[in-house]
């Protein structure tokens, strides 16, 4: 295949979706009404991009034998008014437009429940930009949940799009590790939820602040896959 479109991973949270306090607001409620303590703000802000279970046990030190029912509670109220609290980062809807109709392909790869990340996406109308969308079990629960974390997340986006070399698009030091596990470069956003630094630190080849900055970027590597494949094509005819 001779497709120079480099194909694009997107993370949902702080990528595509700016919660606008529907993720932070949530879990806030869910916790007040488990009788737990809240965090402050900076805590909750980190909350958001890791999986829900490990951000209650490990940032809000909730008891394991009460995440389930915290988990439960706050997925009800996300339904309920979280979703709609949400909003598409500025550039976004037209970069995925423009992407569809050029024909590059694209995926999601959420650490947010499937059936979820697809109700928030189709909630903006722009699930159908997608070839695929990857997210974790619906069933959260710490008993049953094998859930494959970022790595298995990204690595079945990657399978949806054939393997293809892609790039990942995200907002936390999780997407650029996901995305070097599977052997994919990261660029990251500013608009997220990253501490100043994160991204960096964690590998991203490129932090960017504008979605023109991020298509700019993308149309690089498209003409560095150009380069490359010329190459192959040149050497194989030897």
């Amino acid at each position: 295949m001779t497709h120079t479109k480099v194909p694009v991973i997107f993370d949902l949270d702080g990528t595509l979706v700016d919660p606008a306090g529907g993720i932070t607001g949530g879990i806030s409620t869910a916790l007040r009404e488990m009788g737990l303590p809240v965090p402050d703000q900076a805590v909750l802000n980190s909350m958001v991009g890791p999986k829900l279970s490990d951000a209650l046990l490990n940032l809000a030190q909730v008891p394991a034998a009460l995440v389930d029912e915290t988990i439960h509670r706050y997925r009800s109220h996300y339904r309920d008014t979280g979703i709609a609290q949400s909003k598409l980062y500025p550039g976004i809807f037209d970069l995925l437009e423009f992407y569809a109709e050029s024909g590059r392909p694209t995926a999601v790869a959420t650490q947010k429940p499937q059936g979820i990340a697809r109700l928030v996406l189709e909630h903006h109308n722009i699930a159908d930009f997608f070839v695929a969308i990857h997210g974790a079990p619906d069933d959260e629960s710490l008993g049953t949940n094998a859930a494959p974390g970022k790595v298995g997340i990204v690595g079945a986006a990657l399978a949806s799009l054939h393997s293809q070399p892609a790039v990942m698009v995200g907002d936390r030091h999780q997407d650029v590790a996901g995305a070097m596990a599977n052997g994919l470069d990261c660029i990251g956003v500013r608009w997220g939820f990253a501490p100043d630094g994160e991204l960096e630190e964690a590998g991203a080849v490129a932090v960017v602040a504008t979605t023109l900055e991020l298509r700019s970027k993308i149309e690089e590597l498209d003409a560095v896959r150009a380069a490359a494949l010329s190459e192959v094509h040149n050497d194989g005819s030897i």
